[in-house]
């Protein structure tokens, strides 16, 4: 019975444990996905504010 008992238990924990590290690896992947796509929106940004500021002459009033 005892036996039972610890087979029961692991085979009841184990699904849980397994969804629960596949949504933990999905979620992780979704959010370094945005930082990085962030982080090359920005840098592509910049440089496009830099040679907008170098082919357009400064106004002084």
């Amino acid at each position: 019975m005892i036996e039972n008992f610890w087979g029961n238990a692991v085979f009841s924990v184990v699904p849980t444990i397994l969804v629960g590290l596949i949504f933990w690896l999905v979620m992780r992947s979704i959010i370094r996905a945005d930082r990085t796509e962030r982080k090359v929106y920005a840098e592509i940004e910049a440089e496009e504010r830099k040679r907008l500021e170098k082919e357009s002459p400064t106004r002084e009033a």
